[in-house]
């Protein structure tokens, strides 16, 4: 027998060499990857597999064609473990792109996407009656918050157009023309650096609204996503979503977009500190500045070569435009153990500040001082 596979999922193949001879001879020459047309009758399999969606049944080959040999060794599994296809370098996979879109892994996300963008059309069009526009993608440079990808303009020397950053270069144009509600699945392109949440284009889902209160648009969003997951997901998620302001986001996450599933909430430690003889905080809080620290539960797990200087932590914390990051442990009996320069400083205030930061015995705290913004962002990496 063999595993057959196509985009629906496996199937196993047997042979009958009594009765489908020619079948039987064909299916043993076959390897992994080869690509065939298989004809028979499904039946139930003797001895069911309740382990895979298809191991109640079998299909008996009774033609069976060769569309495509595989003639040398492939670099890698196309139906590996998760162990595997974890294993695997992103530049042998894009080097073998056809193979690596082949991974069921790989097929799913492309299926998933298709549901989603389906889910989302649906419930804008069929529940709140939204327009889907499409807008040019070759316009005019305009001052966003990153850098256009310019084309040159073959018919006029000199001249150039540049590939949207966002759709809303078009929004005043449609909303004024009469299109009160509107929504975009667009392509944007932004000439920036890569991080972890950015890339050079990518597709985001824009929803235009003309007088429309605050509420109103949120409420369509959070029904949006309760939507998506409903559909997608068989999950109910519950409303109404939890709210930040502004302010409270970057007091509490120092960022504007927090992955709040991780607690580790900054926390400002200003007053314990103004007046402590660890110079680095008493003269930032003199300055106006601000102290703000953030608990590492069971720190020991962060070795403190990671946390010194030109250490991996550090190293971030500079990349962000601070001189360093001051740190200390919680030892038994919830006292402070680190550099000695910071535990004496801190000595009479020691106390307050493990109690100010939720100090259990094993974390790890990681303090920033100076302004305010490069606090917060040097905490939020």
């Amino acid at each position: 027998f063999i595993d057959a596979r196509d985009h629906t999922g496996f199937c196993q193949v047997v042979s009958l060499p009594e009765e489908f001879g020619s079948a039987h001879l064909q299916i043993e020459r076959l390897r992994n990857e080869y690509v065939v047309a298989v004809t028979g009758t499904l039946r139930e399999r003797e001895n069911p597999n309740p382990r895979v969606p298809t191991g109640l049944v079998e299909v008996v080959a009774e033609q069976v064609t060769l569309l495509n040999p595989v003639s040398k060794g492939l670099p890698f599994k196309v139906t590996a473990s998760p162990e595997e296809d974890a294993s695997l370098s992103e530049d042998t996979r894009l080097k073998n792109r056809m193979l690596d879109l082949r991974r069921p892994s790989m097929s799913s996300n492309l299926r998933l996407r298709h549901r989603v963008v389906k889910s989302i059309r649906r419930f804008l069009e069929d529940q709140h009656d939204f327009l889907e526009v499409e807008t040019p993608i070759l316009a005019r440079p305009t001052p966003e918050g990153a850098r256009d990808f310019l084309v040159p303009a073959r018919l006029s020397p000199g001249a150039c157009f540049a590939l949207p950053q966002s759709p809303q270069l078009f929004k005043q144009m449609l909303m004024v023309a009469g299109m009160d509600r509107y929504y975009q699945i667009a392509r944007c392109f932004r000439d920036e650096d890569l991080r972890s949440d950015r890339q050079p284009e990518f597709t985001q889902v824009d929803l235009e609204m003309a007088f429309t209160p605050m509420e109103t648009m949120l409420e369509i969003n959070e029904e949006l996503l309760c939507r998506v997951w409903r559909d997608i997901k068989g999950v109910e998620l519950q409303r109404p979503f939890p709210r930040l302001t502004f302010k409270e986001a970057m007091d509490r996450y120092g960022c504007d977009k927090p992955d709040t599933r991780y607690g580790m909430e900054l926390v400002d430690v200003t007053d314990v500190v103004a007046a402590c003889d660890f110079g680095v905080f008493s003269k930032a809080v003199e300055e106006g500045g601000l102290v703000k620290g953030i608990r590492v539960p069971d720190g020991k797990r962060i070795s403190n070569g990671k946390v010194k200087p030109k250490g991996e932590v550090a190293n971030e914390a500079v990349a962000a435009g601070s001189r360093g990051l001051a740190f200390l442990r919680v030892g038994s009996s919830l006292q402070l153990e680190g550099p000695k320069a910071v535990v004496e400083g801190l000595g009479n205030v020691s106390g307050e500040l493990v109690e100010r930061m939720g100090g259990q015995e094993g974390d790890l705290f990681l303090f920033a001082a100076g302004e305010q913004g490069l606090v917060n962002k040097t905490l939020d990496r």
